[in-house]
């Protein structure tokens, strides 16, 4: 599988439960940091989930 670089750009402060916590289960700590995640769908749906919140690139 291709792998995914995930970047927090984006404050999950005052976002709902549920947002933060898939933040958190991504690995994403504080703003700018970034994960390398391989693109399994239940990764990408995660991102897709705050994509409001973070940057995604291809790796």
């Amino acid at each position: 599988m291709s792998q995914v670089k995930i970047t927090l750009y984006k404050s999950p402060i005052k976002r709902n439960a549920r947002q933060n916590a898939t933040v958190q289960a991504l690995g994403l700590r504080k703003l700018n940091h970034s994960v390398n995640k391989e693109a399994t769908p239940q990764i990408l749906g995660m991102i897709n989930a705050v994509a409001h919140l973070v940057k995604v690139e291809n790796i």
